[in-house]
């Protein structure tokens, strides 16, 4: 999948807690928490909002940070990346996993068609891609044994088990 595929529509209240995010996308998770407050690769299911809280990330997000990590992985920094990224969300490029990113080491680049692709490969610098569809696979198996959670589960948003018990060991002594 490179150009015009498009990627099935994904439950958008269901998504994966950091840990299993992490194992996912092959990063650690320091990597994850640095590039979320950053604002790098945001939770876009539930984000942090204190201490006890879980954030929520959906297979999309994973994908995104699957990406991020193969770019890190062949050279690119990761100022390199963070430019372009924001420079996408700026043209108005809304969702990262339905584009086709290439690289030459030195700088990111946006494939938007075959022609794209030829013009760079024939100005003489060698080129890698990253075929999203192939990366969405892998996350798909990645995942597809890990537990999800539920963004809608009745449960008070973004807070874990233990936060929970204790929050109502606080309501019951009031």
């Amino acid at each position: 999948m490179l150009f015009g595929d498009t990627l099935p529509d994904l439950d958008t209240q269901t998504g994966y807690r950091g840990p299993i995010a992490c194992k996912a996308a092959g990063i650690t998770y320091r990597q994850l928490d640095y590039w979320a407050r950053t604002g790098l690769v945001e939770p876009s299911i539930r984000g942090a909002s204190g201490s006890g809280s879980q954030r929520l990330y959906s297979f999309r997000d994973i994908l995104v940070l699957k990406v991020v990590k193969r770019l890190l992985d062949t050279g690119v920094t990761l100022q390199q990346i963070r430019s372009a990224i924001t420079f996408l969300h700026e043209r108005g490029v809304d969702d990262l996993a339905q584009i086709t990113l290439m690289s030459d080491g030195a700088s990111v680049y946006e494939c938007t068609s075959a022609d794209e692709v030829i013009d760079l490969v024939q100005g003489g610098q060698g080129v890698f891609g990253i075929a999203v569809g192939r990366v969405w696979r892998e996350v798909e198996g990645s995942l597809a044994e890990l537990p999800t959670d539920r963004a809608d589960d009745g449960a008070e948003p973004g807070l874990d088990e233990l936060s929970r018990r204790r929050a109502a060991r606080r309501a019951a002594g009031a």
